[in-house]
């Protein structure tokens, strides 16, 4: 019993580094095209194209979510935030590597904006539970923003704020949505990637507030 509940105490808390799982050197095999528009998941990419990586709890239904929206070129899913290198979906699961769930969205600037993704990401879960979403409890499920460049991380943390006081008003608590410089981002193995796609009756956890998000003047040029 001790043993149980020590490892559900691990997943709430992000491991140490040191005593992170160690990981592999070589990439785990993925798909090579998008199951959906059969595009490349690594590229090359159309030069005008930029890239953002968004965490909202398990990432099936958050990859689908995106690959709907028009002005996205591709998705994919992986693992971001943690210490292993090359995690697999077990290891993650573990709450040892540090990582999170995410999806990587190559989108089109001149179709959609990073402030439309960004509304996209704040009403479609709830970002104030911490290391969990919904029945999904654990690091690798919480909610994260990683940011490319300067203007999206600026604008991702003004629309955190804009919403933290709606979702106050109405009631709901403080964000922990992880809004940072985006680190290393390692795809998920093949059967995970559009995994609605190929598996359309499968498990989708995304239950947004209900709360409507306003991107403030910052987020919105």
């Amino acid at each position: 019993m001790f043993f149980l509940g020590d490892l559900l105490n691990k997943k709430h808390t992000m491991p140490a580094p040191e005593n992170a799982l160690r990981g592999r050197e070589a990439p785990l095999t993925t798909a090579r095209v998008h199951d959906v528009n059969g595009r490349p998941l690594k590229g090359p990419y159309p030069e005008e194209l930029e890239t953002a990586y968004f965490g909202m709890g398990c990432f099936w239904g958050a990859e689908r979510l995106f690959w709907q929206t028009p002005g996205v070129w591709v998705t994919a899913v992986g693992y971001q935030g943690g210490y292993t290198p090359n995690p697999t979906y077990p290891e993650t699961c573990t709450g040892m590597t540090g990582h999170a769930e995410v999806v990587k969205v190559v989108y089109d600037p001149g179709q959609i904006s990073f402030a439309d993704l960004l509304k996209i990401f704040w009403e479609s879960h709830d970002p104030t539970q911490g290391m969990r979403q919904g029945n999904d409890v654990g690091t690798t499920y919480r909610s994260t923003v990683y940011a490319t460049t300067k203007d999206q991380l600026d604008q991702a943390l003004a629309s955190r704020d804009a919403y933290e006081r709606e979702l106050r008003g109405a009631g709901r608590g403080k964000i922990t949505t992880e809004i940072a410089e985006a680190p290393e981002f390692y795809y998920a193995e093949t059967e995970h990637q559009q995994y609605l796609s190929k598996n359309p009756g499968g498990y989708c956890s995304l239950r947004g507030t209900g709360v409507s998000c306003p991107i403030p003047a910052v987020a919105a040029e």
